[in-house]
């Protein structure tokens, strides 16, 4: 069974909800008791109906009649109560087993190295954390309300039956099986159409989230009809597998109910010959007949239960996959927390690559002092992010150490450790949110006049008190009506409010009109004076001042040092600076 360990990984899910599921089989033998013992009322009062005796129908005896119906309709109103109590408890039970696994797969998320964020696309995850789960749901949820009854009923029903007539009902159970077998051959087919369905779906999820985050980009290239052709591609797929899936499981309906239509004439033949000679009363086959039909009922809802679950267990089987993936490197016990940071950094030996095929930063040797101003220069790809990367840990090195005031960095908290620096990146990270919340994002304890101070020291009170509800003013995660410089404002208002031991700059200005870009620049140099700070820049003007210049190309450091002694010694800075300049 292809299933069969995704299905045990539910199970562990199910099993924390031990009572509810016991209270819910004992409610579904309840109901099912008070199903099958109204046919044998309804078969009595027929009897009563039709003496054995031919008395005349008026010496009847209407008042045991009246009594059944009685005793019927308060059974059924009782069945009908305990049932709707049980789908309550089933549904409950189905919805806290899915909440579990979505919460488990969100905090695993949280936990994954971003080597794999980086290459899974974001559409994907959220398919399999929303749509999946909501199929999975669905499946849960027919199964707890059609699988326990089922089987109840059909034993339940074998009882009842086995106390009217052992040889119709050995008939009965010699021909239900078919449908079984027939249910089982269709769901081993199913399966596979349905993984590739709910696959292709987190595709088409994945690729409509990545046009619409960047339609702008489409237009601009003017690639609509070749987005419109891949997307008609993927959705011709995605009708592909379901069309298939839907077919394979709509098989199976017809072909249990074809099944169980012969085994309700088997029973009605065989109980009619054998109420002529007189083996059973009309009351009796009325009731057999009833409970033929219930018997088999089950059969078809337990097929169609297991087609669904076919369904349900391949989305469950991705999210699986998704909460199963190798979580980034844990922390080991003795990690310490790095606090009151001073800012001294040192990186000994220091090589990582992406991918091992691929060498990108080798024997990097590194020592900056606390309150020092580095600033990172080189060419595109040289190397400048991946080691900003690095000494954040959002990846850890391949050899070498790099140390942050004399503690290996991966024997430091990643809490710690990153809140020990204030990051403003080219690329704006904001929140669905008002602006003063993101602005508290680094400080949630922050007071509005704390707020307002920040916002002011990175020139963006001016911009937000024309916005229409000031820094209440709720904004996407977009920036919604922001220009690119003024998100870039309220990052680094971020860091104006935070004020961390340690800075890392990378283009943070790179968005901002030259003007305000002076005043700015200004803040800076104030907020950076005894802190540690890593500038990463494109703009060499923008960097004269630093205590160091780490000049990268090709993931190595190739010179170091200030301004004036780079450009004096004619090497690759002073040409990259020249360039920079020259007409």
């Amino acid at each position: 069974m292809k299933n069969k360990g995704t299905f045990r990984k539910v199970l562990r899910y199910i099993k924390r909800y031990m009572p509810l599921i016991v209270l819910s089989t004992m409610l579904a033998a309840l109901t099912v008791a008070g199903t099958l013992s109204i046919p044998m009322i309804i078969g009595s009062a027929i009897d009563l109906l039709v003496p054995a005796d031919n008395t005349s129908a008026g010496r009847l005896d209407w008042g045991g009649i009246s009594l059944c119906l009685l005793e019927a309709g308060i059974i059924a109103a009782a069945t009908a109560l305990l049932q709707w109590v049980m789908n309550a408890i089933n549904n409950r039970l189905a919805f806290d087993v899915v909440r579990d696994i979505r919460n488990d797969a969100f905090e695993h998320i949280e936990n994954l190295p971003l080597s794999y964020l980086d290459t899974v696309s974001s559409g994907d995850i959220v398919s399999r954390v929303i749509s999946d789960a909501d199929q999975f749901a669905d499946g849960l949820l027919l199964g707890f309300s059609q699988l326990f009854t089922g089987v109840v009923t059909i034993f339940g029903t074998l009882l009842f039956m086995l106390t009217l007539d052992p040889l119709i009902t050995l008939a009965v159970i010699v021909l239900t099986p078919l449908s079984l077998v027939a249910a089982r051959f269709i769901a081993g087919h199913t399966y596979s159409m349905f993984k590739k369905r709910s696959e292709t779906l987190g595709e088409q999820t994945a690729y409509i989230d990545e046009m619409i985050g960047n339609e702008k980009v489409v237009k601009a290239f003017s690639r609509e009809d070749e987005s419109q052709e891949k997307f008609e591609e993927i959705n011709a797929s995605l009708e592909k597998y379901s069309l298939k899936a839907t077919f394979y499981s709509s098989l199976t309906n017809p072909v249990t109910r074809f099944i169980n239509a012969l085994v309700y004439a088997a029973v009605g033949v065989l109980g009619a010959i054998s109420a002529i000679n007189g083996g059973i009363t009309v009351g009796a086959l009325s009731c057999f007949l009833s409970y033929a039909n219930q018997y088999t009922k089950p059969f078809n809802e337990i097929s169609g239960v297991v087609t669904e679950l076919q369904n349900a267990l391949a989305c469950a089987g991705r999210l699986f996959e998704l909460i199963e993936r190798e979580p980034q490197t844990p922390e080991s016990a003795d990690a310490a927390e790095l606090t009151d940071a001073r800012g001294s950094i040192k990186a000994e030996n220091v090589s990582f690559s992406y991918t091992p095929d691929r060498k990108l930063i080798e024997n990097l040797d590194l020592d900056i002092k606390p309150g020092q101003k580095v600033a990172i220069v080189g060419p595109t790809g040289c190397g400048k992010t991946t080691f900003i990367n690095l000494l954040m840990r959002f990846y850890d090195v391949t050899g070498g150490s790099i140390s942050a005031d004399g503690h290996d960095i991966r024997r430091l908290t990643r809490r710690s450790l990153r809140s020990s620096y204030g990051m403003v990146l080219q690329d704006t990270i904001l929140i669905s949110g008002t602006v003063r919340d993101n602005i508290r994002m680094g400080k949630p304890d922050a007071t509005d006049e704390e707020v307002i101070a920040a916002a002011k020291a990175a020139h963006a009170h001016s911009f937000i008190k024309r916005l229409p509800e000031k820094y209440d003013t709720v904004i996407g995660e977009d920036g919604g009506s922001l220009s690119q410089g003024q998100k870039q404002l309220l990052c680094i208002s971020r860091i104006m409010l935070c004020l961390p031991p340690m800075l890392i700059l990378d283009e943070a200005t790179s968005s901002i009109d030259t003007r305000t870009e002076l005043k700015i620049q200004d803040a800076f140099t104030k907020l950076m004076k005894g802190r540690t700070s890593f500038i990463v820049a494109h703009r060499l003007s923008t960097v004269r001042d630093a205590d160091l210049i780490l000049v990268m190309n090709n993931g190595s450091i190739i010179e170091q040092g200030r301004h004036d002694d780079l450009l004096a010694a004619g090497g690759f800075y002073a040409k990259l600076y020249n360039s920079q300049f020259s007409e």
